[in-house]
């Protein structure tokens, strides 16, 4: 798995353009923008250099690391994955392209897509230096308009940009990224009980299509969770002074909580278990909450059984668990 923390080149970018920008003001802005998403709005209220910046600092950290587990997630399950172009959608500052960098080296082409001109605009500043993504293509409008007209592409991943449509128009923006993934679809969204709602949407209605299901789920089944309970996951990064300062924070760390579904056009090579949530490790037995391909499972792994147990013991919160034939 990469690592959670955004990368080398992307955190310098990002700190040369935050030279002198003041933190009151950035936590401001970001507030605001933070109202408007949890409204149900989008980025509209991003109109200015300032606003793509707040956003930015406040945001790209916790989302970098959720878009990283999930393509990490694919590349276990489908090792021989290789992908040369991606299309990233609705990509905003670029946040998943560079996540997309990191876990697929292979990647040779990279093709972004957002409405908003301000936060394309930081992406491409941010990419200018880069080694792997100087050279990519940012195409300004809206992806239901502007997908349509996009070649297909080896990936397509699409990060926190469902919720923000309705539901007709979610059914045709899936539809429509199916269309140009040429071999794999990667969702992200965030890791509420709307969140999974949608995911599930989507995962019904491509499967429908012929989808297979690569993570996190072994399966095309319909999801076995039965409410109030819902999948998600979580994935722990450092914060910075900066960050901590923008978020009115303590805590030197934060959780992202997120869910997410990684599509393929071929069967996935691994069937691996998903652990639901973080296992109970006791002195006779590690209990763990696994999703199989037969549904839910409470596995129970027996201190008497050495080499099992001392497996299960670093078992992790979403993590994937070959099982044994």
């Amino acid at each position: 798995m990469i690592s959670p923390n955004l990368p080398a080149e992307l955190k310098a970018a990002l700190d040369a353009r935050l030279q002198g920008f003041s933190r009151t003001d950035a936590a401001q802005r970001s507030q605001k923008i933070s109202t408007t998403y949890r409204a149900g709005g989008g980025s509209g209220t991003i109109k200015s250099e300032a606003d793509a910046l707040a956003y930015a600092l406040a945001r790209m950290p916790a989302t970098y690391a959720a878009v990283a587990a999930s393509l990490s997630a694919l590349a276990e399950i489908a090792p021989d994955f290789a992908p040369d172009t991606l299309l990233d959608v609705g990509a905003g500052p670029g946040t998943a392209s560079w996540a997309a960098a990191e876990a697929f080296p292979s990647l040779q082409d990279f093709t972004l897509l957002d409405a908003n001109a301000t936060l394309s605009r930081l992406a491409l500043e941010l990419a200018r230096d880069s080694t792997r993504l100087a050279d990519c293509r940012y195409l300004p409008g809206e992806a239901a308009t502007n997908l349509a007209e996009v070649a297909q592409a080896d990936l397509v991943v699409a990060s926190y940009i469902v919720g923000e449509l309705s539901e007709g128009d979610q059914r045709k923006l899936a539809e429509t990224m199916w269309a140009k993934a040429r071999h794999a679809l990667v969702v992200i969204e965030p890791g509420t009980p709307a969140g999974y709602d949608r995911i599930l949407a989507l995962r019904a209605q491509l499967i429908a299509q012929g989808a297979f299901v690569a993570a996190p789920c072994p399966h095309e089944k319909p999801c076995p969770l039965i409410a109030p309970d819902w999948c998600h996951f979580n994935q722990r990064l450092p914060r910075s002074q900066a960050h901590r300062q923008i978020k009115g924070a303590e805590v030197p760390f934060e959780d992202e909580r997120f869910i997410y579904v990684a599509l393929t056009r071929a069967p996935p090579a691994i069937r691996a278990a998903r652990v639901l949530a973080t296992p109970e490790v006791g002195k006779v037995e590690v209990t763990a909450k696994l999703c199989t391909a037969d549904g839910v499972d409470l596995a129970k792994v027996p201190r008497r059984d050495k080499a099992a147990y001392a497996s299960a013991r670093r078992w992790r919160w979403g993590e994937a668990v070959i099982a044994e034939s």
